[in-house]
């Protein structure tokens, strides 16, 4: 046992090491963001142990999310209802006082007998701790090689953290619409800060981080799900070499949801051109890794442009929008769906014995789902879409887990069904409440599809996945039904494993995700062209990561428990290919990243160094900003189209201007007249020769600065009104070389 720690901890601290020499001088903030997060799941363990007291690691890595959860929601909470200021000393405060209560609550656990740390299993601690480990570090080494935030939407991500690490108040002034606060799930990016603040660092490295710390756990929590589920589907098989098919499948899951990409890539960067190649055609590998996002619509060209991303995508592009932050939390409440069914299963419902009030306290106080309420909740603000997703996921476990546990007694069944659906929908609007009453939703009402996806591109994108789900359930009816002496939907649920039932939910709900756009969309901006892309982008996104889950526990499940020749070849063939998809992660790493096995060509994760290279000109002002201005003045830039180099300056230093990237203002605000009143106002500042107009604006729009640079001369050239501009104030900054320069409004 000594011998085999000792070359545990061996290998452990050569994996420490590699990490130093890849990241250079920013594996000291990456050792502090994996020492937090460790420590947060410590401290968070006596509850997360109790949540997840089946689980053979007893929640271990969901345990850091659900402390980061907690704290983080609960200071922005008593944030925005004024309550404490948004500060370092109250971020860390809460923190402290989460873990004075969950120091006590491990006290009483202790009195009582009961174990909420897996000190029966560290081992197992010890690989999972390692693969976060593992997976953090290689994607914050391969998003050194490309670390800007710029390009894409990457300039909001940015900007939103820079305003709310600047911010004592949330929500915070909105960096592009200096007149309001922020319309928008700014969630992901406030726990990016929440992080940013308590761990000391700044957000030029934690932006990159961020992305990097959510990859990490993208594979790490699938893996701890798809590991318990197949420990409980092997039982007392689990003997033997049989034990590492755990962990062969957990590791399964955690490629398939973060590192894999679509059947797309395996299909049109390899099979197709192996077959022009055998047929003497002329192929060009013209393949860019985009292209598996953007099909349907886009091959062919068609009237009809939608959006299907994945995570790999996400963590290779490097935005950090609020779906990709969410992730974690997503995928929290899918193992705390699986922990919760799990617990149910394995005791009887009583029903007789209890008084009518002992019953409903019972089934209305499970800790689980009053978790899962208060997470969705939460996704109102991190990720809207998330919330309505993962509300019908929790409904579809609760209901059939009810089925089970009521015996098949309907009106039971539905009744309490109910009662928990209202309770978790009241819950979860409820602590939202400070968002959502500043917040003016963009829907605007849902819509029949008036297009829809051809058959084979849905065949190509979601086939594999939806094979495998289809394969199972035809499996587990085949098995079941044929030894049912009576049969009913109760009893048909009630010899399925709790294991099986789980990927079943999933893989079925991952369907009806793929399905919706096909038949309806929710209104937005962009209906001329893109009506269905949000819808299907944010819809599919989810339905990937689950499926994801669900196919390694199928392929598991099929090959080593059915003793069925044709499932076995089957789920092999789905295997053969899910591998393959892996492949689109090193396609997309060379194409965006560049040879990353050169370790000399890391450049770091500071998030703005891009700036001496793309705007030069403005670099040095830029930076002045960042480290003389505090609080939140309005700074005046030429305002742009989104998706290009304007409002560069807001966007790097978080300070709010009077008017920023336009479609997104359009999409969050949806008042075009109001915008192009604004954009029309900027100019003025800019050209007008009338002196007491524009100081009328200037005063209107309380602008503190304005900005004088590259975009603003490229924007409005000769009729760049310099002289008056130079007579509204003092000039706190000016580079000579450059000409750019800074007015503080007199």
């Amino acid at each position: 046992m000594i011998k085999k720690w000792g070359v545990k901890i061996l290998f452990a601290l050569i994996l420490i090491g590699a990490s130093a020499f890849a990241l250079k001088s920013d594996v000291w903030v990456f050792w502090t963001w994996w020492l937090m997060a460790g420590v947060m799941g410590l401290v968070g363990m006596p509850l997360t142990g109790k949540l997840f007291k089946g689980f053979a690691d007893k929640g271990w890595l969901f345990s850091k999310v659900i402390f980061i959860a907690i704290s983080g929601f609960l200071t922005w909470f008593l944030v925005s209802v004024k309550i404490l200021k948004f500060t370092t000393a109250a971020c860390i405060g809460v923190c402290l006082v989460l873990a004075a209560g969950s120091f006590f609550l491990f006290w009483r656990q202790t009195k009582k007998g009961e174990d909420c740390l897996p000190v029966e299993n560290l081992s197992l601690i010890y690989w999972e701790e390692l693969l976060f480990f593992l997976a953090f570090f290689l994607w914050t080494y391969l998003a050194g090689f490309h670390p800007a935030a710029y390009g894409t939407e990457k300039f909001m991500d940015y900007g939103f953290m820079e305003a709310i690490m600047r911010s004592t108040e949330l929500p915070p002034r909105d960096l592009w619409y200096s007149n309001g606060h922020i319309n928008y799930y700014y969630g992901g990016q406030y726990f990016a800060v929440f992080l940013t603040k308590i761990s000391g660092s700044t957000v030029a490295l934690t932006y990159n981080l961020m992305r990097t710390f959510v990859a990490g756990l993208a594979f790490a929590l699938p893996f701890s799900l798809v590991f318990q589920m197949s420990r409980d589907a092997l039982g007392k098989k689990l003997t033997g070499k049989r034990t590492a098919l755990p962990y062969v499948f957990g590791i399964l899951a955690g490629g398939a949801v973060s590192i894999a990409g679509n059947m797309h890539y395996v299909i049109y960067s390899k099979i197709i051109p192996w077959i022009q190649r055998l047929t003497g055609q002329e192929n060009i590998d013209s393949y860019w890794f985009p292209d598996a996002t953007r099909y349907i619509g886009y091959n062919p060209d068609v009237p009809d442009k939608t959006i299907h991303e994945f995570p790999c995508y996400s963590f290779v592009l490097g935005d950090l929008h609020a779906h990709v932050v969410n992730i974690m939390f997503v995928l929290t409440v899918i193992g705390l769906l699986y922990a919760w069914m799990r617990s149910i299963r394995t005791r009887e419902a009583v029903i007789e014995k209890l008084s009518r009030k002992e019953f409903w306290k019972r089934h209305l106080l499970m800790p689980h789902l009053l978790l899962v309420s208060v997470f969705l909740g939460m996704f109102q603000w991190t990720n809207f879409w998330d919330f309505v997703i993962y509300f019908v996921v929790a409904g579809g476990v609760v209901l059939f887990t009810n089925c089970i546990q009521f015996r098949g007694k309907v009106k039971l069944v539905l009744g309490v069904t109910a009662a928990q659906a209202a309770e978790v929908l009241g819950i979860a609007l409820l602590v939202i409440l400070p968002f959502t009453l500043q917040f003016d939703s963009m829907v605007q009402g849902i819509a029949l599809a008036q297009n829809h996806s051809m058959i084979h591109q849905l065949l190509v994108l979601w086939g594999l996945p939806v094979f495998l789900t289809v394969l199972f359930l035809i499996f587990l009816l085949w098995e079941k039904l044929h030894i049912l002496k009576r049969k009913s939907l109760y009893r048909l649920l009630r010899s399925i494993k709790t294991p099986d039932l789980f990927a079943v939910i999933m893989g079925l709900c991952a369907i009806g995700l793929v399905l919706i756009p096909e038949l309806v969309y929710v209104r937005d901006i962009y209906e001329n062209g893109n009506a269905r892309a949000n819808t299907m982008f944010k819809l599919t996104y989810q339905a990937y990561i689950m499926f994801g889950m669900t196919m390694a526990y199928v392929i598991f499940r099929l090959i080593f428990l059915t003793g069925r020749k044709v499932f076995q070849i089957l789920a092999g063939v789905g295997l053969f290919f899910l591998l393959w998809t892996f492949g689109y992660f090193g396609n997309s790493v060379q194409a965006w990243f560049g040879n990353v096995w050169e370790v000399s060509s890391y450049q770091g994760l500071n998030a703005t160094a891009f700036l001496e290279t793309d705007f030069p000109a403005d670099a040095a002002a830029i930076r002045w900003l960042r480290e003389n201005i505090e609080g939140s003045p309005v700074v005046l830039e030429a305002n742009g189209d989104s998706y290009t180099g304007y409002e560069r300056v807001s966007a790097m230093t978080g300070l709010p201007t009077i008017l920023g990237w336009y479609v997104h203002e359009w999409l969050w605000r949806n008042d075009v007249e109001d915008l192009n009143e604004k954009s029309a106002d900027v100019q003025t500042i800019y050209t007008s020769a009338d002196e007491g107009q524009v100081e009328a604006l200037l005063e209107e729009y309380e602008v503190s600065y304005i900005f004088v640079g590259s975009k603003e001369r490229e924007k409005y050239g000769e009729n760049l009104n310099e002289t008056l501009l130079r007579g509204l104030g003092e000039i706190v900054f000016e580079d000579a070389s450059s000409g750019t320069y800074i007015i503080k409004v007199a």
